[in-house]
């Protein structure tokens, strides 16, 4: 069973923009988490820049920890903007 159907991303215009927002910052943080995990690894070769690259490892992974809570408050928003008629559908 697929866990988000997204029948309701394409429901009415308001979902459609909040669908589409989500997908920009989904995809923005993506970029900067391996940015991170890039300048990251770039610093590690260097002993003296092994704290700052231990730090960007750490935003890397704050950054890839946000990416399903993203997609979990996008799914919940879309949810509550969708007529509930179908609820029952859904949990099968």
């Amino acid at each position: 069973m697929k866990l988000f159907r997204h029948s309701s991303r394409e429901s009415s215009d308001a979902s459609r923009t909040v669908y589409a927002r989500f997908e920009l910052v989904y995809t923005f943080v993506d970029f900067m988490a391996a940015i991170c995990f890039i300048v990251g690894s770039i610093l590690f070769f260097f002993e003296t820049e092994q704290i700052p690259a231990t730090w960007f490892f750490l935003i890397g992974s704050f950054l890839f920890a946000a990416k399903p809570t993203l997609r979990l408050v996008r799914e919940i928003k879309l949810y509550r903007m969708d007529d509930v008629k179908d609820l029952a559908e859904r949990a099968k």
